[in-house]
């Protein structure tokens, strides 16, 4: 593959608020930190008031003393700040059928289309190849492995080398100890590519950066053989993904660089992020002609349709709305064309966006030209989001390149150097 062209001298303007969603994301990300740590001092604060204000020891009657578990975050007792872990075990074991695919659909942390170019992104962003294949999530426990697909049906149900991965006595470790994986399965060559890490031997890892997970996620799977070739009690390898910190140089390595599976385009995480259900604009896809094969949605034949289409959902009152929290409204369809089709609220629709095109206003959604095609697939799970849909819109009008994504970086790095070069003058 081509390097890429580093000589563009321009930065892209921005079209959406992306920018400032992503900073409310943060702000909410730093507020429940501080909950946190709040909470924790004002239970030790109370805690040594009640030792102080009894200081007397008081003797308990004789007993035998309890085993006490080991030290260590791997060895911690499942108690009640695992319990959104132990929701996808527990689910995993109880909901069948259509109860459990709506559960873990909304389990996965789905990251925004870039619509805009994210600031400082040679210096908070992580950028890695994003591998073809079937988003999924890993969830090993109780000697067994199971993968569902993002619309939460089971993909695959196999004995690992992941924490209780398997019936076997060997490092997998105790029936707790279990572990969520968030993985693409890459068909060509029968592999788990794991792109982030969510509990880790019963220690959860949601509330942790994304720099902390990958560092874990590095170290920690190699550990117990689950990179190694399939065997009797390892029937999928897994592997990483090559994480790089988004500099120029690392930006052409995700780009340009071989690895062992095909493409689809480019995955950038926020080294801040905490691993947050549902679509965050802390984490982004990109993709161009060159990085994936599958830039323009396609319609059931494989085939790229004259007018861009989009899959929105059909609410009570008859709007038409994107998956994000809030949703996007695109519409609103007439009650008494939704009788007459036997549309139902929930629904999801399918439209086709004619020649009027989306009207953006500062950033915000102003109008759409929309026209109904018919019900989407049923084995879709939830509506396109709003950045999908923008991104798709401009990579038939007016694509965001690799060059701009460049430009932004080497912008930020001669900002960078302009502003060293003013506080070193005295």
């Amino acid at each position: 593959m081509a390097p890429i062209d580093t000589r563009r001298p321009y930065k892209r303007a921005a079209i959406s608020d992306q920018q400032k969603r992503r900073e409310v994301a943060l702000l909410r990300q730093a507020q429940q930190r501080r909950d946190a740590q709040q909470h924790a001092r004002t239970l030790a604060s109370s805690v040594i008031s009640l030792q102080n204000q009894d200081p007397e020891p008081v003797l308990e009657p004789q007993s035998e003393p309890e085993p006490e578990p080991e030290a260590g975050p791997e060895h911690e007792p499942v108690s009640k700040h695992l319990s959104r872990d132990l929701d996808v075990v527990q689910a995993s074991k109880q909901l069948r059928g259509s109860a459990a695919r709506r559960w873990f659909a909304r389990q996965l942390m789905l990251p925004e289309w870039m619509i805009d170019i994210p600031p400082r992104l040679d210096c908070d962003w992580y950028v890695f190849p994003r591998p073809a294949g079937k988003r999924c999530f890993v969830v090993s426990s109780n000697g067994m492995t199971v993968s569902r697909l993002r619309n939460g049906s089971i993909l695959h149900h196999f004995p690992s080398a992941l924490p209780s991965g398997a019936r076997t006595k060997d490092i997998s470790g105790p029936a707790h100890s279990f572990c969520i994986l968030d993985c693409i399965f890459h068909e060509a060559d029968q592999t788990y590519y794991v792109i982030d890490m969510v509990c880790w031997r019963g220690y959860p890892l949601h509330d942790c950066s994304a720099e902390f997970r990958f560092f874990w996620l590095n170290s920690k799977l190699a550990e117990t053989g689950a990179c190694n070739p399939p065997s009797l009690y390892h029937k999928y390898t897994f592997s990483v993904v090559p994480i790089n910190n988004c500099d120029q140089a690392g930006l052409e390595a995700a780009y340009a660089g071989a690895v062992p599976y095909a493409k689809d385009g480019l995955l950038f995480y926020n080294k801040h992020a905490h691993y947050q259900t549902g679509n965050t604009p802390l984490a982004l896809v990109w993709k161009d002609e060159k990085c994936s094969q599958y830039v323009l949605d396609t319609d059931s034949k494989g085939q790229v349709p004259s007018h861009q289409h989009v899959v929105l959902e059909l609410q009570d009152d008859g709007k038409v709305t994107t998956s994000d929290d809030p949703p996007v409204v695109f519409g609103c369809l007439d009650r008494e064309f939704i009788q007459k089709s036997g549309l139902r609220s929930q629904t999801l629709l399918r439209f086709a966006i004619g020649d009027g095109g989306l009207k953006i206003l500062d950033g915000k959604l102003e109008m759409a030209d929309l026209h109904f095609v018919g019900k989407s697939n049923r084995a879709r799970a939830f509506a396109d989001s709003y950045s999908k849909v923008l991104f798709q819109y401009t990579a038939r009008h007016s694509p965001l390149r690799i060059e701009d994504l460049v430009a932004s970086i080497n912008s930020s790095q001669d900002h960078g150097s302009e502003t060293m070069d003013v506080e070193m003058v005295e």
